[in-house]
């Protein structure tokens, strides 16, 4: 594999030349990012109550920490969706997301050792499903293409294949 962040021509978001993942897989995003708050405005609630209570400050934690929660859950899912991209070339399968922190990973086929499909609830629920290609090697040995339809994972997982099978004979 090999990863690095590459100067391209961006195109709605993401790199010109590569395929956006399925439209629902932002409500993936966005429940997975509502649940992750879920700790940080619980912990508010009981640090506002039991500790700010009494304070000039008290109520503020349960004001605010719910409101970046919704902010981050509205804003958030959409600008990541659009930076996450795949492109099928001949030789190589390129996953390029991010972004606040952007990655382009390149992965040789003929590195690729075997395919998983996975589909979660929150996949069955919005249609999508992840790709995992494991590769030789120890390092990054795992790459996920998360939100694609199961049938365009499936269609992906049976070209790696077809391609595997050739540099075998």
């Amino acid at each position: 594999m090999i990863e690095g962040d590459a100067a391209s021509v961006y195109v709605a978001g993401r790199p010109a030349g590569t395929e956006p993942v399925e439209r629902s897989y932002v409500q993936v995003i966005r429940v997975r990012t509502l649940l992750a708050w879920v700790p940080f405005v619980i912990g508010a609630v009981v640090l506002d109550r039991l500790v700010l209570a009494e304070t000039p400050v008290g109520g503020l934690l349960l004001v605010l920490v719910p409101l970046l929660a919704v902010l981050a859950t509205a804003l958030a899912p959409p600008r990541i969706w659009a930076r996450l991209g795949y492109a099928l070339e001949p030789a190589m399968l390129r996953v390029v997301r991010g972004w606040m922190f952007h990655t382009d990973t390149l992965v040789p086929l003929v590195r690729v050792q075997h395919l998983d499909v996975a589909r979660g609830p929150l996949d069955k629920m919005f249609g999508t499903a992840t790709l995992a290609i494991h590769t030789a090697g120890t390092h990054n040995s795992i790459v996920t293409l998360p939100g694609l339809s199961p049938a365009r994972a499936a269609e992906l997982a049976a070209a790696i294949r077809t391609h595997i099978k050739a540099d075998l004979d």
